[in-house]
């Protein structure tokens, strides 16, 4: 991990000493030629070897030291444009470069973008284009060390970057500056372990961390709750001695919309679970410790509202967390008790390892009598929905066509993937209950379905509503080079795309 300082650079190119250069050629037929130049203006040789095993089909990237120096190498990468081309495509070559440098003695790295006119296609805008070059430098840059002894001294790296539109990479380089600062702290959010994130914690850290920001926080303790008959959370949190909390962000902008007369005010709604052993329905011991990242959705809403502060976005957000952990004690929940929540409706609890459900039952019922235009949730809700859609996309659950292709849009732009499934009044009788007005659990059938279908009995019809089941690209996997090896912070870069944008939907 470098400490990374990223300056959009200008049309004069100085090489100081320990620099790397990294350049982008595109495959065609003049690809030969384009190598012949880069020897002339680098002053450098290469092999015929290195030659054909560029040029060749499965060929991908050339390093060639310059004893001479200015700089001291050249990291040489061919892009294909064909029909597996994709948006994500340099952030996740430059988040695979940055790790791979991490062990050099490395002072500056040069990084000249190609021309956007080759790659219109593939991007909303040059803007977005450029975003994705700086977010793959500070996504790969990513690593939670803090509790490690060994740990090193960051060195200090600086990131020169090059491009046709000068102005626009200076913008673009302050804005993902914002952004990311929003999903290094839901990242540090998720990886913490349970032992140092309980309620409280949670509670605290999002309060330090956002009032700086110039959002206005509340805390529910556990006496609060009971008064407001918070019946989900004050359950799933009973058999913790770290009692549950609900916390409560306010974001409101100094500026109006261009145009608009009023400012929208959007609720983001986050499961908070942080630490969920399934109660007395225990999980399985393998992977348990996992469930320290429980919590991604509330992680999710507090890196968002944090990068929304930051960047002063002109709308209106609620951010709502109801934090629990879910332990098992002789104070736990049971299988087949009946719990009242805050909206007065009942849940009969089948299985108490579905907790999420029922802390987000108060959230979305606060959410809802505040009266906001739009409400979405993220949660780790289901495996079921990991089952469906592995780790590439979250579940996306919403009656409300439009809200649903705003969301699929900005998920396409960031790359943080979204994918609808249905909400059809037809599961409601999956989680029917006789003691009850809804069950927890459905059958094995349609589980991230029904799961939605629990949480819209709890949020007001009038209000356009999504569920987002971030089950699967919440948690590491092989997906891509900056999502291995630690919790993702997936959403933070969609739901910013969503907000930013939300005045032209």
């Amino acid at each position: 991990m470098f400490k990374l300082q990223i300056k959009a650079a200008g049309k004069k190119i100085i090489y100081k000493p320990l620099s790397i250069s990294v350049k982008y050629l595109i495959e065609e037929k003049k690809l030969s030629g384009s190598l012949n130049n880069l020897e002339k203006i680098f002053n450098i040789k290469l092999s015929s070897l290195q030659k054909k095993n560029f040029l060749a089909e499965n060929g991908s990237e050339i390093r060639i030291s310059k004893p001479s120096g200015k700089p001291d190498a050249i990291i040489l990468s061919k892009v294909k444009i064909n029909k597996d081309f994709t948006s994500d495509f340099f952030r996740n070559h430059l988040a695979g470069i940055i790790k791979s440098l991490e062990g050099e003695e490395l002072q500056n790295l040069h990084i000249f973008i190609p021309s956007y006119k080759a790659f219109k296609n593939h991007f909303e805008n040059e803007a977005h284009f450029y975003q994705t070059f700086i977010e793959g430098l500070m996504l790969g840059n990513y690593k939670f060390d803090k509790y490690k002894l060994s740990k090193k001294a960051l060195k200090k790296l600086t990131v020169l970057l090059y491009a046709d539109n000068e102005k626009l990479l200076k913008e673009s380089t302050r804005k993902v500056t914002l952004l990311m600062e929003g999903v290094y702290f839901t990242k540090e959010l998720q990886n913490e372990p349970a032992n140092s994130l309980r309620p409280s914690d949670i509670a605290n850290k999002v309060k330090s961390k956002l009032r700086d920001a110039g959002i206005r926080v509340t805390v529910f303790n556990e006496k609060e709750l009971k008064k407001r008959k918070m019946g989900g959370l004050l359950a799933v949190g009973q058999g913790s001695n770290n009692k549950p909390r609900l916390v409560i962000l306010n974001y409101k902008p100094r500026t109006k919309p261009k145009g608009k007369k009023k400012t929208k005010k959007i609720a983001l709604v986050g499961k908070g679970v942080t630490f969920d052993s399934g109660g007395i329905s225990l999980k399985p011991a393998s992977n348990m410790g996992e469930m320290k990242a429980d919590m991604s959705g509330a992680a999710l809403v507090a890196g968002t509202m944090l990068a929304v502060a930051k960047a002063k976005l002109p709308v209106e957000i609620l951010g709502v967390i109801p934090a629990a952990e879910n332990m098992v004690s002789g104070e736990s929940m049971r299988p087949g008790d009946i719990v009242v929540t805050a909206s007065g409706k009942s849940i009969e609890v089948d299985n108490t390892d579905a907790e999420g459900r029922m802390i987000l039952a108060d959230a979305l019922d606060y959410a809802s009598k505040q009266k906001p235009d739009i409400i979405v949730d993220f949660a780790t809700l289901t495996g079921a929905c990991v089952v469906a859609l592995g780790s590439v996309a979250s579940g996306l659950f919403t009656k409300n066509d439009k809200l649903a292709d705003a969301l699929y849009k900005s998920g396409m732009n960031t790359y943080d993937r979204v994918w609808r499934m249905p909400m059809w009044d037809d599961y409601n009788k999956l989680i029917e209950s006789k003691v009850a007005d809804v069950h927890n659990t459905g059958p094995r059938w349609a589980g991230a379905i029904t799961a939605a279908k629990f949480l819209e009995h709890f949020v007001d019809e009038k209000i356009p509503w999504a569920h987002l089941d971030i089950a699967g690209p919440a948690f590491p996997s092989d997906t891509n080079n900056y999502s291995k090896t630690y919790m993702t912070g997936y959403g933070v870069r969609l739901m910013f795309d969503y907000l930013s944008n939300i005045n032209k939907n």
